[in-house]
């Protein structure tokens, strides 16, 4: 046993000796992997609601032409606020949990490495979304820029509370960086004895792929805020044309961050349908090797092309050729993955418990994601799309039924082992079609919003777009609504679910459940004493 696992054993049967902490304490000041993951998911889902409530007044505001319910100021503080949370409130947090309760478990640690590190990365990231979430009520304005926070919008002419909110996104950066050191000390260090690499289960992979990717670009992004902060109050002009420097900067600088951070954000998914689909396909996943390095060639080929997001800022013709062939590169290990898991199902024994519907409907929906980014990566055609819905709706195809639906089938699917009871699955699929059919409803519409010339952004918009938003509106607050199921079924799961055998899903007896690869006597809370 090595030093780490050394010190966390003694620090468990300490706990054990002495009981351990009650009450609050016990949340404050753990160190368990599944009690700080459990937190994550909490805050995930909090954020999830909040978030989801400010894009519910985006689109009832958006249900007709002309102003209803909010003011235009108002309408871009919800806008950037949904955008915000959504990114690092909801996705970012939700992944962070279940690396927190799986890789452990998975690779046959006893902990994560870094066990008082990681109770400080959680509780900083509430501090964080306090602090954001307190700009909403201070007098001025809440930050009413846009998620992606360009200058001069943010610098020259954003509002007071902007400082709050950089205040806020360098804390939420710190936490990311330590929860990736976290995860890659873990799984460099602590896995089971011959345990490769190369023997991983998929979910381990991505994370260790994701947690070098945040560690390489949240320092930009602190970057970007640091140089926002020193334009705002020390006079300096990174940004400021008028004392030399130039807007386009900053967007160079948000960008080579913003790409790799879209990455960041479905990497982890890639792991989490890996393992969901050999369970209910019955068979082992298709090209092992060629999934990793698939997803290796992602990572590196999204610090390459930031510029797709620019390609109106007037950059050389060189410049755009570059980024155009560069983006179009990355279909390729995208197509690598979307064939290995079709071949994993196929002639599979296959059922369709509802982990697997929303893995399912993950890769056919993220395709269809993926096959709008493609056309968006085309120059000529993205000076057509640049700035309209048809950019909303590709990146919600590739953020809802990619990062989110997969976090579903996550909790869904590792939910029996989380809490010893099983879900209710006709609540499950009822969850599931509810958001399915409503996600479509809502965003398949903003593509021919999109192509018809309709601006994102605007709280207000030509009668011609009229059904189409309606449409939009109405399946926004279908699938907002839904989600209450989701709750209602984690709560009765928790509290009255019948309880789940070590073999929760039938048929699957030549592959657990519940972690694929490390030796059995790994995969439960202690493993056995080495001396």
């Amino acid at each position: 046993m090595n030093i780490n696992q050394d010190k966390i054993h003694h620090e468990h049967e300490h706990e054990h000796a002495h009981g351990p902490a009650k009450g609050l304490s016990r949340w404050l000041l753990t160190t368990n992997h599944k009690d700080i993951g459990s937190m994550y998911l909490f805050l995930s889902l909090l954020m999830f609601f909040v978030g989801g409530t400010m894009a519910m007044l985006i689109r009832a505001e958006l249900f007709k032409p002309g102003m209803q319910l909010l003011q235009p100021e108002f309408f871009n503080q919800m806008t950037t606020m949904h955008g915000l949370i959504m990114v690092f409130g909801a996705i970012m947090p939700a992944f962070v949990g279940l690396a927190n309760w799986l890789i452990p478990m998975m690779v046959g640690a006893p902990d994560m490495a870094l066990p008082r590190l990681n109770n400080w990365s959680f509780w900083l990231l509430v501090v964080a979304f306090c602090i954001l979430g307190s700009t909403l009520f201070m007098s001025g304005s809440a930050p009413n820029f846009g998620w992606t926070f360009y200058a001069p919008l943010s610098t020259k002419f954003g509002p007071e509370s902007t400082d709050y909110f950089i205040v806020s996104v360098h804390l939420m950066g710190m936490s990311s960086i330590m929860g990736a050191i976290n995860v890659i000390a873990t799984i460099l260090n602590m896995r089971a004895p011959g345990m490769t690499l190369m023997k991983m289960p998929m979910f381990c992979w991505t994370w260790l792929i994701t947690a070098f990717l945040l560690i390489a670009v949240m320092p930009v992004l602190a970057g970007a805020v640091t140089m926002m902060l020193t334009d705002r109050h020390f006079g300096t002009s990174f940004f400021n044309a008028a004392g030399g420097g130039d807007p386009v900067l900053f967007q160079h600088i948000f960008w080579f961050f913003g790409h790799p951070e879209v990455y960041i954000m479905i990497l982890p998914s890639f792991g989490i349908v890996s393992q969901i689909l050999p369970t209910f396909a019955r068979k082992p996943l298709f090209g092992y090797a060629s999934m990793v390095y698939a997803t290796c060639s992602i990572a590196l080929l999204s610090f390459i092309v930031w510029a797709h997001h620019m390609f109106t800022t007037g950059m050389p013709l060189a410049g755009e050729l570059f980024f155009m062939y560069a983006t179009m590169l990355i279909a390729i290990p995208t197509g690598v993955k979307v064939f290995n898991w079709a071949a994993t199902m196929f002639k599979g024994s296959m059922t369709f418990e509802t982990p697997m519907l929303f893995a399912i409907a993950f890769i056919f929906l993220f395709t269809m994601g993926g096959f709008s980014g493609l056309m968006l990566s085309i120059t000529p055609a993205d000076f057509q799309y640049h700035d309209t819905y048809f950019v909303v709706a590709h990146f919600h195809y590739v953020l809802v039924p990619g990062a989110l639906f997969s976090i579903f089938a996550a909790v869904y699917y590792w939910l029996p082992k989380w809490t010893g009871h099983m879900y209710n699955e006709t609540l499950g699929k009822l969850h599931f079609w509810l958001s399915v059919i409503a996600m479509n409803v809502t965003f398949f519409p903003m593509h021919f919003l999109g192509l018809a010339g309709m601006p994102r952004r605007i709280p207000d918009y030509a009668l011609q777009f009229t059904e189409f938003n309606q449409l939009a509106s109405v399946g926004a607050f279908v699938f907002g609504l839904s989600q209450l199921i989701l709750v209602y079924n984690i709560i009765r799961t928790i509290k009255c679910g019948q309880k789940a055998t070590p073999q929760v899903w039938e048929g699957a007896e030549g592959l657990e459940w519940t972690i694929s690869s490390p030796p059995s006597y790994h995969t439960f809370s202690t493993p056995p004493k080495i001396n």
